[in-house]
């Protein structure tokens, strides 16, 4: 009952903000055509570029949805650069006039390398987004924050690391993210692959919430409360393939749990209808050996998906969530007398 009474709510402010949902009845057939058809252009004539992703469009969200491809199709995630701002900002965080000084140069140099290579970081791809959509006399503004990944060193994130978008269509905001849905970087040579996620398009701002954490209040677009930095920094970590799977992360609230034998955790979703419990798999790490397993209990009521799973046995387990062998989320849960 307990959990229900948590539950409800949050279906309920989910279901207020449905976000890419607002536009279920409009293809992106040809605004994603169009995205294609100019894949070649460059990036020395903004104006002619966004004229010619939009011109041929009827609406607002088709106009935004081809500036949106281009982007994350055409414009390559610099992991190389983004490590070197960062190692800089952490060197001189206690020193503003160093810092400022940095920010200032690394700007004018990440500008340049966006406009000559096509290469660039979060910052780069946010002012790009912007500045074709406001050509497009599309509002859209750059939101800067903390972005959380499975590699982020939380207990050293105490300056704003990530940016993103959001976009005003039919007098409403919404969010996106074109960094995270352009590709990944390989984790080794840091080699970048196009590898597009249109989860991260106008994604409902509960989900959004879990791994962005944006500085000014008003782009959390949530009507529900604001999580602390602290929270923020406690959640489970999500993975890009969760965005195309899910509407909302509900439980467990937290990465960490601590829990008795033979006690049940419970892990609660909001997921897309073509979400089947026979697509969930969980991955169990204890340490000594890995292995995949179904979960003892998997129900979706609507579009509601519940997970349970007991254990037994004290020690230390890491636990990933898989639907149709994507990665989804982690948590450690830790089994003690």
């Amino acid at each position: 009952m307990n959990i229900l009474r948590f539950i409800l709510p949050f279906i309920f402010a989910t279901q207020a903000f449905a976000q890419v949902s607002d536009f279920n009845s409009i293809s992106f057939k040809k605004s994603d055509s169009i995205a294609l058809v100019y894949k070649n252009e460059g990036l020395s004539n903004l104006p002619q570029l966004a004229f010619q992703l939009t011109s041929n469009l009827d609406t607002d969200i088709e106009r935004f949805r081809a500036i949106y491809r281009w982007v994350c199709n055409n414009i390559s995630n610099n992991y190389g650069l983004y490590l070197r701002n960062k190692r800089k900002r952490e060197r001189f965080k206690t020193d503003r006039i160093r810092l400022k000084a940095w920010n200032d140069d690394f700007r004018k140099k990440l500008f340049s390398k966006l406009l000559k290579d096509q290469s660039t970081i979060c910052t780069g791809y946010a002012y790009l987004v912007k500045e074709l959509a406001q050509l497009a006399n599309i509002e859209c503004e750059i939101v800067q924050g903390y972005g959380r990944v499975s590699t982020t060193d939380i207990e050293n994130l105490d300056l704003p690391n990530h940016s993103w978008n959001a976009v005003k269509l039919n007098n409403k905001w919404y969010l996106c993210d074109p960094t995270w849905a352009s590709g990944i970087p390989h984790p080794k040579t840091n080699r970048f692959t196009f590898q597009y996620n249109d989860g991260f398009f106008l994604t409902e701002p509960t989900l959004f919430a879990v791994n962005h954490f944006p500085v000014e209040e008003k782009w959390w677009l949530l009507d529900s409360a604001i999580p602390s930095f602290e929270n923020f920094l406690a959640s489970p970590i999500i993975y890009g393939k969760a965005y195309t799977y899910l509407n909302g992360h509900i439980l467990p609230q937290q990465l960490h749990q601590t829990i008795k034998p033979f006690d049940t955790v419970t892990f609660n979703y909001q997921v897309k209808p073509t979400v089947k419990i026979k697509d969930i798999t969980l991955q169990l790490d204890n340490g000594f050996r890995t292995w995949k397993t179904k979960p003892q209990k998997t129900t979706i009521n609507n579009t509601l998906l519940i997970i349970n799973q007991q254990f037994k046995t004290t020690g230390f387990y890491d636990v990933h969530v898989f639907i149709n062998d994507d990665l989804i989320s982690t948590y450690t849960v830790k089994v003690s007398p």
